[in-house]
């Protein structure tokens, strides 16, 4: 497994990491033994990246996770997040500690803000976070979902490493101004929903819309998108059949490839998941498929008016459009 090294840090980290959002017993339909099974598969498959929040089953996932990596602590790379409601400075130590004693572990290797807010100022949260990295709870800090006024909010505080947003052939928000942000000032991206939550493996048909939920993205219960998503990839399959791949193989390497990406964030329910999703790291994408995956994309996405957040219960509803788009 290909590994890259995450900002300005001394972590190097599988290109391909397990998003453990599916870590959770409560939603997802897999037992406690599965999502363990699903955890020492992606170890022995090489992926040392493992990236959890205490918002994921309430906590679950980060128990599920600790339970799995007992005795095999060394081998992971740890990353969680606060949640927002989480940031005021009187909670920020308590929720590490809580998230700490969870994993089953006394450090961190990466603790991330989940989501911005102005609620708390977040400067202030910062300085709680830089107490707890030098008491040596938390090794480095990094951020989800900022754009890059809050990164240069927290930023003016002390360092960030990573920043973690969404990112897939069908949300690309950050190619304009956040990922060269992030190139500029050596902030590691590891992106989340390469899969666009399973829009890209070619599961859901133009015919066939799954029942909204809170679970689901913009991608999925706005009709409009969903359907221009499905239909597009239709057009992918014979791209990823002349390339060998599957559409997922495909979608995770086309992440993989773009400049500033440091590592692809892949949720699996299954331990065959696993091995299928791991296999994109070594499997080339033809210069001419990338290219004619970014024209199916962008004409899928042309004049869609997409909201703020890939997700309808995004926290903090103030941050308004205009900010967005400066970012």
């Amino acid at each position: 497994m290909e590994k890259r090294k995450l900002g300005d840090s001394d972590l190097l980290l599988s290109v391909v990491g397990l998003g453990c959002w599916q870590l959770d017993t409560n939603h997802w339909g897999t037992t406690e033994s599965e999502c363990i099974a699903t955890v020492h598969a992606a170890l022995e498959a090489g992926i040392n990246l493992f990236d959890t929040a205490e918002a994921y089953g309430n906590g679950t996932s980060e128990n599920i996770l600790g339970k799995a990596l007992v005795g095999r602590r060394d081998q992971a790379v740890i990353a969680t997040k606060i949640a927002a409601n989480h940031l005021t400075p009187d909670q920020v130590r308590p929720t590490c500690l809580a998230s700490l004693k969870r994993l089953r572990t006394d450090y961190l290797d990466l603790y991330q803000i989940h989501w911005p807010t102005r609620q708390v100022p977040m400067d202030q949260t910062m300085d709680e976070l830089l107490k707890l990295q030098d008491q040596g709870k938390i090794r480095y800090i990094g951020v989800s979902n900022f754009n890059c006024p809050q990164m240069d909010l927290v930023r003016s505080r002390g360092p960030i490493i990573s920043l973690q947003p969404p990112y897939s052939l069908f949300w690309r928000d950050i190619e304009p101004h956040i990922l060269p942000y992030c190139r500029r000032h050596n902030i590691g991206v590891l992106c989340y929903s390469p899969l666009a939550q399973g829009l890209l493996t070619g599961r859901y048909s133009p015919d066939h819309r799954p029942a909204p939920d809170q679970q689901r993205n913009v991608l999925f219960t706005m009709p409009d998108a969903y359907h221009r998503c499905t239909r597009a990839v239709q057009q992918m399959k014979p791209l990823a059949q002349r390339a060998d791949m599957t559409l997922t193989q495909m979608a995770i390497q086309w992440v993989l490839g773009t400049e500033g990406v440091t590592a692809a964030l892949v949720g699996a329910r299954r331990p065959d998941q696993v091995a299928a999703n791991v296999a994109a790291a070594s499997l080339p994408l033809p210069t001419d498929a990338r290219d004619q995956l970014d024209h199916i994309s962008r004409l899928a996405l042309r004049g869609l008016k997409l909201p703020l957040s890939m997700w309808d219960w995004y926290p903090d509803q103030q941050l308004d459009q205009q900010e967005n788009q400066r970012n």
